[in-house]
């Protein structure tokens, strides 16, 4: 086999993957707007009836609000702890550096079931009951490590010296930190902010662990009516998803981008 040849099978098991890929999501989307009561092919026409009909359903429009919420509270809390962990971590020497760290890494090595589980076992050996408040806090401990690494990786390409020579003017650490630090990290608290929104808003394995009962999110809504049947309002609540949760990073990151490049970074 010669070299191009191994290039041109590359290429084409690529695309293969990229389909198998996208093809379902594709299919999800174009099965939205299909006219008939049955979301299976051949289609009869288009038509947003099943938007409307997802409009007027009460559950499924508690659903969405509970997961904006969740996200949303997930998004603040995440991006406010992974800021201060990774300022702490990068500009200070603090005693088990190392350690703190790998600590807080730690949960995006463990696949989610098994930390589901793990938090769910620990709140139940101290009595503790399902909650809002414990959905939270898992969908916290499951996001934060993404935003600290994204916030890290930022934060280490921002020199030292333009700190150090606000310092040296008389600026306190405090005001040192909201008139440099912050603004040139901006585009990456704005990027960690909605990875954390898009993570929660997603979960679904996680979230069956710890939600209590009656609170349902957008992800445990579809699954619910997926064991009745498949209807043509879960293909449009699906399309949904995937605009809001495809859509938001995209513009998150056009606005990273764009922060970034006024900032010189």
């Amino acid at each position: 086999m010669n070299r191009s040849t191994g290039w041109t099978l590359i290429r084409i098991w690529t695309i293969l993957v990229y389909i198998f890929m996208f093809l379902p999501v594709a299919v999800v989307v174009l099965l939205s707007f299909n006219s008939s009561e049955f979301g299976a092919f051949p289609m009869s026409g288009l038509s947003f009836r099943w938007f409307v009909e997802l409009a007027g359903n009460e559950a499924i429009l508690r659903a969405f609000q509970t997961s904006m919420i969740l996200g949303a509270l997930t998004a603040l809390i995440s991006t406010t702890i992974g800021v201060l962990a990774s300022l702490a971590l990068i500009r200070y020497k603090v005693p088990g550096q190392n350690l703190i760290s790998t600590i807080l890494i730690a949960p995006i090595l463990v696949p989610e079931v098994v930390l589901a589980v793990a938090l769910l076992l620990f709140l139940n050996a101290l009595s503790i009951n399902k909650s809002f408040a414990l959905l939270l806090a898992g969908h916290v401990i499951f996001t934060l490590p993404f935003v600290i690494l994204v916030v890290q990786a930022r934060l280490v390409s921002i020199r030292r010296d333009v700190e150090e020579a606000a310092m040296s003017l008389g600026a306190s650490p405090i005001q040192t930190f909201f008139s440099i630090t912050l603004p040139l990290l901006l585009p990456a608290v704005l990027a960690g902010g909605l990875f954390a929104f898009t993570i929660s808003f997603d979960d679904i394995t996680g979230t069956l662990f710890w939600k209590p009962g009656g609170v349902e999110t957008v992800p445990t809504q579809i699954f619910a009516m997926l064991r009745n049947s498949i209807s043509p309002e879960i293909n449009a609540l699906g399309t949904v998803m995937i605009a809001l949760t495809v859509g938001l990073p995209l513009l998150g990151l056009a606005i990273a981008r764009r922060m970034s490049a006024k900032s010189g970074g």
